[in-house]
């Protein structure tokens, strides 16, 4: 358990956001920090969705239960939070 910086660029949001995350989080509790920072702020809300991760230019969102140690990132490294539809 290490404490690790990342930046977070939330969809919808205009501010970049210093994240600070632990190393055994995962990317739920990631997407979870980061909306803390920006949702009923600057975001409004969208009930039913979950929040997705994914490294920012990337299209693939990373898997909900990986873990920060493992996803590789940089310290500071900018992640994207992405609301994304259930599916039926």
């Amino acid at each position: 358990m290490a404490l690790f910086p990342l930046s977070s660029n939330f969809e919808g949001d205009f501010v970049l956001q210093l994240l600070p995350v632990d190393t055994e989080n995962t990317m739920d509790e990631v997407a979870a920090a980061a909306a803390h920072h920006s949702v009923g702020r600057r975001v409004k809300a969208r009930p039913g969705q979950i929040l997705r991760v994914r490294k920012q230019g990337s299209e693939d969102f990373l898997p909900r239960t990986m873990k920060v140690a493992e996803a590789g990132f940089k310290p500071t490294e900018t992640i994207e939070i992405i609301w994304e539809a259930p599916r039926h």
